[in-house]
């Protein structure tokens, strides 16, 4: 009797080991899409600033271009407004207007027009009735409520779990992180999209040529990245906990 009791204590250990060593691995993973995305964050700063001071050859202001693909695309009922802050550029569905921050409405550089570009290209998503922006509009009500609960009913859940051994309440904070994360996938095709948009309408309008729509593609592509970081970092998250919970079972 005791051999097979060793057995199973040892194998209890080397199970709880595993789940203790994919947890730290975990960790890890997240501290390293958390420092690539800093550098990316970085490089799309440095690719704007580039590209800003390059003057846009048709002379027009990121809320001139943005006006005139809506209206290339037979958009009327959109309009263009200015906001406050750096990069705080987005389409709002809610109140049909394609915002422009302060480094874009009156900017007349290659960077301000390809941003313009890809937020009407997601006014274009809207009136074409894009499958996955429609999906993401859906989730968001949920997805604020889940991303500001989720963290308090992991606590709570694992409180829970060390008294009870009841897994119910961790794994419900899981899922809403993970609805979380999937707001993050649902974005990838959203904004890949937007800019292959605006791109096509760049090149197509004769907006931009040559150079300049190299240019704006590279300032379009390092945007796009910060939202695959993004995405990495919400999966390795839920990981995390996963690994977490299933250690704490233990």
């Amino acid at each position: 009797m005791i051999q097979p009791l060793f057995i199973l204590l040892q194998a209890g250990q080397d199970y709880a080991y595993r789940y203790d060593t994919a947890t730290t691995g975990m960790v890890g993973l997240i501290v390293v899409i958390g420092i690539v995305g800093y550098i990316v964050q970085a490089r799309l700063q440095s690719v704007f600033k580039k590209y800003s001071k390059v003057r846009f050859p048709g002379g027009l202001t990121g809320a001139q271009v943005a006006e005139k693909m809506l209206r290339d695309n037979h958009i009327h009922n959109v309009t263009v407004t200015h906001v406050k802050g750096h990069l705080t550029d987005h389409f709002d569905p809610r109140t049909m207007t394609v915002n422009l921050s302060d480094s874009v409405y009156s900017s007349d550089s290659v960077a301000a027009a390809a941003v313009a570009a890809h937020e009407c290209g997601h006014a274009v998503q809207h009136a074409r009735e894009y499958g996955p922006l429609k999906l993401r509009s859906q989730l968001v009500p949920a997805v604020q409520f889940a991303s500001t609960a989720a963290t308090w009913v992991i606590i709570a859940g694992l409180a829970l779990l060390a008294a009870t051994q009841n897994e119910t309440l961790c794994w419900i904070g899981v899922g809403m992180i993970a609805l979380s994360a999937l707001f993050s996938i649902v974005t990838l095709p959203v904004e890949y999209n937007a800019s292959a948009r605006a791109l096509e309408w760049l090149q197509a309008s004769r907006t931009m040529e040559g150079a300049q729509l190299a240019q704006a593609k590279e300032a379009l592509s390092w945007a796009a990245r910060t939202y695959l970081v993004a995405a990495l970092s919400a999966v390795a998250s839920v990981l995390y906990y996963v690994f977490l919970i299933l250690g704490r079972r233990d």
